[in-house]
């Protein structure tokens, strides 16, 4: 074991992406998201050690440094990726958690290779922990983590943290193999949620597949006891700030607006998933066109699709669906050099994103189902200038924060068509001081406090 690191992280990917530049060097540089902002500063101050996948297939890298963290990789073969992560992390798992906004596969061997990766993050984070360490796991491609790493280092302090939804026990229920998963959890001494129901889902479980007897928040389980609890994630708001406040950032934003006309600007930015309610946010815009609550001269989509998953079967469909609805609304309600909808289905550096935020009139965060959805909250850090209005879904864990936001059944077109038009017809005072109150929740609500109350409740404190 050796002398060991006293505080180390466990998640699906490392926090840096192999990148090979015009000479043909490889070196690796930071990830973007909200998990690396969050954690990589902890975990360098902390002094500790980061275990997780490259990316990559095959032989995983020695261990290195990258910005003062010592990462450990875990090495993927093509078989893995395929049957643990596409499979039973994303084809299994995701769509079940996410209250069957797709129908779940279940099958045999992607439980198998899901329980064999499992066991090598353990390991290797067993390797990588020193005496007594802490060592906090996070999603749900981990989760059978805590209780094998309890089994090889009875010794350290695990906190576990779901980033996104956990289910009601029916469908949780519905899992082959379900008890091992929630055994899996309860290696943890702290099972951290988003949400305060998603923690009553988990202990409710425990009662009803395991017999346990559940208190309040905690549960006793192989002479432990276990805490589950909500610790709603953010984002880094400063960071958000200085970016919005950037005269090239601004400057960016005008031209944005101006290439898009003298028209409200409607936003969207997800990643390209069936859970974000993307096709049920263009119908509702269609219809709005139809009906003719708006029109194309007057008001624009910018829909921003981050490619994602585009291996699998599910998501190429999706892709192909919301295309051919983007391709409809722009034939049948566009003119020349006027289309309704403008689709980018690309990536976006993250100044690129603070713009397209400053330059909108009204943001759409309308997913069908997630556990938070941090563009609500960076849309809301972003407008510095107290405007803007969000349309945000009630089915995400942000709702419960930003309820200064014009809330929305995402599954209700009707319901989404009455949102935007609400939105849009706002006042100015009205959207200040709603935006106001949400800038203020946020800001006192940051990434670094999210990470404070996790680690202070699983008995670490930050100098």
């Amino acid at each position: 074991m050796g002398e060991g690191y006293g505080f180390v992280v466990v998640a699906n990917r490392l926090p840096v992406d192999e990148v090979v530049d015009d000479a043909g060097q490889r070196r690796w540089t930071r990830s973007p998201g909200g998990l690396v902002s969050a954690l990589e500063p902890v975990t360098r101050q902390l002094g500790g050690a980061w275990v997780g996948w490259t990316g990559g297939v095959g032989e995983a890298p020695e261990p290195f440094d990258a910005d003062g963290v010592r990462l450990h990789p875990v090495p993927l073969s093509a078989d893995d990726v395929d049957r643990y992560y596409e499979g039973q992390s994303n084809a299994t798992i995701w769509p079940l958690f996410h209250d069957l906004v797709e129908q779940p596969v279940h099958r045999q061997d992607w439980r198998k290779a899901y329980e064999a990766v499992n066991r090598r993050f353990a390991e290797a984070a067993a390797e990588v922990a020193g005496p007594a360490a802490t060592v906090w796991v996070h999603d749900y491609q981990l989760l059978l983590v805590p209780a094998m790493l309890r089994e090889l280092r009875p010794d350290v302090r695990i906190g576990f943290f779901l980033h996104i939804p956990f289910p009601p026990v029916e469908l949780f229920a519905q899992l082959p193999r379900r008890e091992p998963l929630l055994r899996g959890l309860l290696g943890a001494d702290l099972v951290g949620f988003q949400r305060p129901l998603a923690a009553r889902n988990f202990l409710q479980l425990t009662r009803q597949l395991l017999g346990l007897d559940p208190k309040d928040d905690e549960v006793e389980y192989d002479g432990r006891t276990v805490t589950a609890g909500a610790f709603p994630i953010s984002i880094d708001v400063t960071a958000i700030e200085d970016l919005a406040g950037d005269p090239a950032v601004q400057a960016r934003a005008r031209k944005l607006r101006a290439d898009l006309g003298d028209r409200r600007v409607l936003l969207g930015v997800d990643r390209l998933d069936y859970t974000k309610g993307i096709e049920q946010r263009l119908t509702a815009y269609r219809e709005l066109l139809a009906d003719g609550a708006v029109c194309a001269d007057e008001v624009v989509l910018v829909q921003v699709a981050t490619p994602s998953r585009e291996r699998v079967a599910k998501y190429r469909q999706l892709r192909e669906r919301v295309e051919r609805e983007v391709g409809r609304i722009n034939g049948e309600y566009g003119g020349v050099g006027r289309v309704p909808v403008h689709y980018l289905f690309q990536s976006h550096a993250r100044e690129e994103l603070v713009a397209l935020y400053l330059a909108a009139d009204t943001m759409l965060v309308t997913p069908l189902r997630d556990g938070m959805n941090l563009v609500a909250k960076e849309f809301v850090a972003a407008r510095i200038d107290d405007q803007g209005a969000l349309v945000l879904s009630e089915f995400t864990g942000a709702a419960a924060e930003l309820d200064d936001a014009f809330l929305v059944n995402p599954h209700d077109t009707e319901d989404i068509k009455r949102a935007v038009s609400r939105a849009l017809a706002a006042g100015p005072d009205d959207r200040a001081a709603r935006m106001r109150r949400m800038r203020a929740q946020v800001r006192e609500h940051d990434l670094d406090r999210w990470a404070d109350d996790f680690l202070r409740a699983l008995g670490v404190t930050r100098s």
